[in-house]
């Protein structure tokens, strides 16, 4: 059930919806069935607007005992400044990129259009990366297949999972067909390398041309991350470290001392559109590079990163490629066709909620 409040001419609820995949995803963190993720949804007058609020259990920041009790608050409070409401909610980040999709949605005639573009109206995709799920040595030479034989041009291999010769062997087998003008290889270890044999395993992986390296070992060893990233002979990205930096200053003084290549931004984990602008503003100071990925969040919420990860005119392949895994996902405009992310609005959305 929803839990509503009436605050003057607003009616806020906020619902629960596990999300199921269609098949077991495998990560370095483990193996995931499920999605748990939450539902804004705003109605004043006549206008409805939604907000996914994706909290990733074990991973967000957010993910306390009392996330439901920040959603009632946020149900009581809605009159609050906008501005003031985010500040709040600073320690809830994924709350945050909710109530931003939502006040965005419920000031537009169609809800789920918050950034009207030519990606709206059909005229232009977004070039997206094939995400390559953890698993056995078959299930990842059958992933790589479906994505080439697909057209994608940039696979993103999760690793960590299985043996490190077996992902060597996998990346060479991509690369004896492939040079890297032809297929891009970006990989993500998310934490797995200790910090005593990253070098060493970075070194393996430039032989074969690698794009870039998310996350090599675990978030919170500033020191050996930046010496890490002093010595790779392959680029650096920066993801799970960003999650629970919250303040401008420490924003900045993180991308200093670190020094990477690259920084991955995820809006459910990262604050939302404003947290991550944050990032983009300070990367951009200091010649860092970047792109936005989704965290499995529904169609609702990787609508709102996409329409917005259009309008930053940043032409790298973009990590927004998750909208299929669901069994239980709600039909939208949403479709990937090759290695882009389609807007087809002759699909109408079909949410219930």
């Amino acid at each position: 059930m929803y839990l509503s409040t009436l605050i003057k001419q607003m009616k806020v609820f906020f619902q629960k919806y596990i999300l199921n995949f269609k098949q077991a995803s495998g990560t370095s963190r483990g193996v995931l069935r499920t999605k748990e993720t939450y539902f804004l949804k705003v109605v004043n007058g006549d206008k409805v607007g939604y907000g996914e609020c994706a909290v990733f259990k074990g991973l967000s920041t957010d993910d306390r005992p009392d996330y439901e009790a920040k959603l009632a608050w946020l149900c009581e409070n809605i009159n609050r400044n906008s501005s003031a409401l985010l500040i709040e909610l600073t320690e809830f980040p994924s709350i945050q990129f909710g109530l931003e999709q939502a006040l965005l949605s419920v000031q537009h005639k169609d809800p789920f259009e918050l950034f009207p573009s030519k990606f709206t109206k059909s005229e232009v995709a977004i070039k997206i990366n094939g995400l390559i799920w953890m698993g056995s040595e078959a299930f990842m030479k059958q992933q790589i297949l479906e994505k080439i034989n697909a057209g994608f041009s940039t696979l993103k291999l999760k690793i960590g999972a299985i043996d490190f010769e077996t992902e060597i062997s996998l990346l060479k087998s991509i690369r004896n067909e492939f040079s890297s003008a032809e297929i891009e290889l970006r990989v993500d270890a998310n934490g797995g390398f200790l910090p005593s044999e990253a070098l060493g395993k970075l070194k393996r992986l430039s032989d074969l041309e690698i794009h870039s390296i998310e996350q090599p070992i675990k978030q919170g060893q500033i020191d050996e991350m930046a010496e890490l990233c002093s010595k790779s002979p392959i680029p650096i990205a920066l993801d799970e470290e960003l999650i629970g930096v919250f303040d401008v200053t420490d924003k900045k003084k993180m991308l200093q001392t670190i020094k990477p290549q690259y920084v991955i931004l995820k809006p459910s984990l990262v604050g939302g559109f404003k947290g991550s602008a944050e990032w983009i503003q300070l990367a951009a100071t200091q010649n860092i590079g970047w792109w936005i990925t989704s965290a499995l969040e529904s169609n609702v919420g990787l609508n709102a990163i996409a329409q917005w990860t259009y309008t930053l005119k940043n032409n790298m392949p973009q990590g927004l490629g998750t909208g299929s895994l669901f069994t239980n996902n709600f039909e939208s405009p949403l479709e990937v066709k090759g290695e882009n992310l389609h807007y087809n609005n002759k699909i109408k959305w079909n949410v219930k909620l």
